[in-house]
């Protein structure tokens, strides 16, 4: 089974922005959607973003929406989170994962194949 590939992690200053990458290690993307999700140390994962791969329709939750933009270049079968105006608390491992059934971008259950993840450290 295909996995996915995180890039773009690593260290950066508060107010900074960072353009996390996902690609599926077998073109093209299959899944429904991809979703990005993080994970801060001692805490569970979190969701991020999510977007629908064929329409483009792309949802980011309420704590990060008006600094995060997620999008998908289905040509170059990748994946991109943008995150603008970092925060110390942004620290984490951003994961990606695909959805293989069509659902509301805001329910985030349901991804799998999800990659080893990268990890993003914003200093203050």
């Amino acid at each position: 089974q295909a996995q996915l590939i995180e890039l773009g992690g690593g260290l950066v200053q508060a107010g900074r922005s960072l353009t996390l990458s996902c690609v599926p290690s077998t073109p093209p993307f299959m899944g429904e959607a991809m979703g990005w999700f993080r994970q801060a140390p001692g805490k569970e994962r979190q969701f991020v973003a999510a977007i629908n791969w064929r329409t483009s329709k792309s949802y980011v939750t309420g704590s990060v929406k008006d600094r995060f933009t997620i999008y998908r270049d289905s040509a170059s079968n990748t994946g991109t989170l943008t995150m603008n105006s970092l925060k110390p608390e942004d620290t984490g491992v951003y994961y990606c994962g695909a959805r293989f059934y069509s659902a509301s971008l805001q329910f985030t259950e349901g991804y799998t194949t999800w990659g080893q993840g990268t990890q993003v450290t914003v200093s203050s």
